[in-house]
């Protein structure tokens, strides 16, 4: 542990310019959003953003800092403190990132720290689509990083489920699954329904293409590491925020946050998992201080070689399905109800794939197609199908996962924490000590009812009135 209690991560930052691939995404803006807060005194902070929806990189960017995840860093170094993210049009599936020459050569003599976050995290992305993204998007990123001039750290956000192979996972380098250069090239050449064809043979046993192209994208970074000073940060399940800004925050409803919002519903009734099944998670707040704080070790001497890290959680907090199952249903059902509710919450897990697919069946099919040939008899939209069609896929994909179970060793990240200070552990918290499972799910349920189905606090009471009538 240092010495003194001086922010020495604080002070790395100061006056750097840091690149962010995937700005726009989940971790990208908390990552943003910490730096800026935690690091007042970086130079600035560089997006590679796409025009998106008629909306250029400088309008989505506006959007995103000036929404709630960033209202504490407002208040608390003023407005003016985000005109140090400078938003710069790029598209990593595109060729040289769809970079003008201006904003490369600046990139170049101005980038000291990349964080390349950008990828598809879809599941069910077509194997040409996850590639183009995960895998070619990196390798241009690498080229790009080869010509910065002073650049000091370049971090690779993979993921522990990368190599599922693997039922213990080290925090060391993995063979890949093929050779990503003949992918890229395979993918290059062939049509769209050709690759299509040929995706179950090139996946062999790998459950999905999104592990697949993260394992090649791993690959590329490990082929450049004598090039450029990269490390490659495995996160496992990364999750709503635990401890700030806002506790319990995210954009999105995947993980156990959908869980929970589709259980308290009432539009998920059943789920197949095997008993005492656990998955990794890790809240986004702790990713996002392991980079900040792993950039800053990775330059000092003693830690050069060191280039690999896992930041999960498994063998510091273990949470069973059926532990968030229950804790789900009592805060949906009687502290935070959801409105709008189709069903009142219920449903259960099932030890039985033949009896959970029949429940699927008789609780959730037939009565979405029930209601949806109500609504298109009356003149409205049927929307019940396609929202079970939805959860059918995202249960396919957590049910893989709920149900084998990896053992991610982090030893390495484990002995990081104890080089830091006191105010350094506080500010960039690297653990799950104290953890509240009840508390987080509280807090994850609340913000998704706040930011992502736009329901005011105040009709919280009526909520609870309607699932109580």
């Amino acid at each position: 542990m240092s010495a003194d209690n001086t922010d020495r991560i604080e002070q790395f930052f100061e006056g750097k310019t840091v690149l962010v691939t995937g700005a726009t995404g989940f971790l990208g803006k908390v990552i943003i959003e910490k730096l800026l807060r935690a690091c007042p005194k970086v130079k600035q902070v560089v997006a590679l953003v796409r025009t998106k929806k008629g909306k250029n990189p400088e309008q989505r960017m506006e959007e995103i800092l000036n929404g709630p995840l960033f209202e504490t860093l407002r208040k608390k170094w003023g407005p003016d403190h985000l005109n140090k993210v400078v938003a710069i049009e790029g598209d990593i599936t595109k060729r040289n990132l769809n970079l003008c020459s201006e904003d490369k050569a600046w990139l170049c003599e101005e980038v000291e720290i990349v964080f390349h976050c950008a990828a598809t995290v879809r599941f069910d992305q077509p194997l040409k689509t996850a590639v183009l993204i995960n895998v070619k998007g990196t390798k241009q990123i690498l080229d790009l990083a080869k010509g910065m001039r002073n650049l000091q750290v370049f971090q690779h956000i993979s993921t522990a489920y990368c190599h599922l192979e693997e039922k213990k996972l080290l925090e060391k380098a993995y063979e890949p699954p093929a050779n990503p250069h003949h992918i890229l090239k395979l993918c290059e050449l062939l049509r769209d329904e050709e690759i299509e064809f040929i995706t179950p043979r090139l996946l062999g046993r790998i459950p999905n293409t999104y592990a697949y192209t993260k394992a090649l994208a791993e690959a590329l970074v490990l082929e450049e590491m004598d090039k450029v000073p990269a490390l490659i940060i495995r996160p496992s399940v990364v999750v709503p925020i635990w401890k700030e800004p806002i506790p319990g925050w995210t954009d999105n409803l995947n993980g156990p946050a959908g869980l929970l919002i589709g259980a308290g519903k009432g539009v998920i009734r059943t789920m197949y998992i095997k008993e005492n099944s656990f998955s990794d998670y890790i809240p986004v707040d702790v990713v996002a201080n392991a980079i900040l704080t792993l950039t800053f070790l990775s330059t000092l001497n003693t830690f050069r070689s060191q280039r690999i890290y896992h930041i999960t959680s498994n063998e510091d907090v273990r949470v069973s399905y059926d532990e968030i199952i229950n804790m789900g249903r009592k805060i949906v059902e009687t502290i935070i109800p959801l409105p709008g509710v189709a069903w009142y919450p219920g449903g259960s897990i099932k030890r039985s794939k033949f009896y959970n697919n029949l429940s699927f069946l008789l609780f959730q099919w037939i009565p979405a197609l029930l209601v949806d040939t109500i609504l298109f008899v009356l003149g409205f939209e049927p929307v019940l199908m396609r929202v079970q069609r939805r959860i059918a896929k995202g249960c396919e994909v957590m049910e893989y996962y709920a149900n084998n179970e990896w053992i991610f060793s982090n030893q390495r990240t484990k002995e990081k924490r104890t080089l830091l200070n006191l105010t350094e552990r506080k500010k960039y918290k690297l653990d799950c000590d104290g953890f509240d499972y009840e508390e987080y799910f509280t807090n994850c349920v609340l913000c998704a009812r706040r930011y992502i189905l736009n329901e005011p606090d105040e009709n919280i009471p009526a909520a609870k009135r309607h699932m109580f009538v």
